[in-house]
């Protein structure tokens, strides 16, 4: 098989990657402190005034499909006693770390001198770390973020978190690095979070020009990679998103569709909003099931599970705790099923969509709770009638291609012939 194109910023985002876990290799050799997080409400800028490092389990889980490594994984951790109706993000971060806890370069990743976990909604993620914390023998701070049950963040809800912040998460990281904290270092990194989440958004927001010159799932995993990893709060994070923009602004201006596997699409036929995680697995393919259809996603909610920058917020460094508890607090994992309504509905508008999809993850209880009274309310309301299709995140033995091809293939006639309808 042909190696798939990337383009420019794809292999810049590569760069970065490789000199990161070279890092985080050589670290119980240059002692710098290695914290454990998760990526969404990831508080990257307060760890990097700490000057450690972050790993990100579902980072390295989502890379291990991608490189075809997570059946083994699972198998592994299926066999040390895991259920098959476990997160399979989990089994497959339990099975790496039973395999050599080697990293997506190939390099051993170290031991966790803190395990941060940022609670968003998401109950897995507690289990989680408690495997972790059992399997590593390391100190655990939780930094519990209220849930948007009512879908306004209540004062009270923000004095909890900043208390947490003060009494609770910075001694701990205190206590980890051997470092105090220093909150115009803080003020710093988010300053530059500030920078980078300015050039995103127009990087996203670009899916509303005809034709869109990104794919906004798809593509827009590796967009938001660096900044809901490793990269939020850095130089490097705000050189990229630099680059990115200057880009896609440039794709624009000349009219081009976005990059696909198989090099620039061109001729968008149909524009999707896509709801829910994509398939780690058999990514490539999956793609090309749309890009072959021409088939372009113009915005999704997943690429929001890490900050909801398109909506404005933005890191603000004069007021540094209480930025980070806004932040965690307005990711998509942590928001009620009314309000991710509302954003696709406003997606759907905004971006000129002829459609919606869900792709419904078996073991993702976080997206797949709900999902199907989300579409009926989105159907709803925009007049739209939307698609369902099922998958999983890295366990390749759930993902069927014939069975989404065909969803796909009967969805898109769908929508020709409402074309048709409206036409005649």
């Amino acid at each position: 098989m042909a190696e798939a194109l990337k383009d420019r910023s794809m292999l810049l985002q590569k760069e970065m990657l490789a000199r990161h876990f070279e890092r985080l290799a050589r670290a119980p050799e240059t002692g710098e402190p290695v914290v454990y997080t998760f990526v969404p409400g990831n508080l990257t800028e307060l760890i990097r005034s700490f000057d450690a490092l972050p790993v990100l389990p579902e980072i390295n889980a989502l890379q291990s499909g991608m490189r075809k490594l997570s059946g083994d994984y699972i198998a592994e951790a299926e066999r040390a006693g895991h259920s098959e109706d476990v997160c399979t993000y989990v089994k497959c971060d339990i099975g790496m770390m039973r395999s050599g806890n080697l990293g997506p370069g190939g390099l051993k990743l170290p031991k966790p001198d803190l395990l941060l976990l940022s609670y968003t909604g998401c109950y897995t993620f507690m289990k989680w770390f408690e495997l972790l914390r059992e399997e590593y023998d390391c100190p655990t701070v939780m930094f519990h973020v209220p849930y948007q049950g009512d879908g306004v963040l209540e004062p009270e809800h923000r004095s909890y978190m900043l208390r947490q912040l003060r009494e609770q998460v910075i001694p701990a990281l205190e206590k980890a690095t051997g470092r105090k904290y220093d909150e115009d270092k803080l003020r710093h990194h988010l300053a530059l979070s500030a920078k980078a989440e300015d050039d995103l958004v127009a990087v996203l927001q670009a899916g509303k020009n005809r034709p869109s010159p990104i794919d906004g799932y798809f593509g827009t995993v590796y967009y938001v990679g660096p900044i809901f990893s490793a990269f939020r709060g850095t130089e490097e994070g705000v050189e990229y998103y630099r680059t990115l923009r200057a880009e896609v602004e440039e794709r624009a201006a000349l009219g081009l569709g976005p990059i696909t596997p198989d090099g620039p699409l061109e001729g968008e036929r149909y524009r999707l909003v896509v709801e829910g995680p994509p398939n780690w697995t058999s990514f490539r393919d999956f793609w090309k099931m749309f890009s072959d259809e021409k088939a372009v996603v113009v915005a999704s909610t997943y690429t929001k599970v890490g900050g909801t920058y398109d909506f404005g917020f933005r890191h603000d460094p004069s007021d540094p705790l209480g930025t980070l508890a806004d932040y965690c607090s307005g990711c998509y994992t942590n928001l009620n099923l009314p309000s991710r309504i509302d954003m696709i509905c406003r997606y759907i508008e905004e971006y000129q969509a002829d459609g919606f999809l869900i792709n419904s993850v078996k073991s993702c209880n976080s997206f797949s709770a709900g999902q199907l009274m989300i579409l009926r309310e989105v159907e709803k309301r925009t007049g739209i009638p939307g698609a369902f299709i099922e998958s999983d995140l890295v366990d390749p033995r759930y993902f069927s291609a014939a069975n989404i091809k065909n969803r796909l293939e009967s969805y898109f006639q769908m929508i020709d012939a409402r074309r048709l309808g409206k036409t005649a």
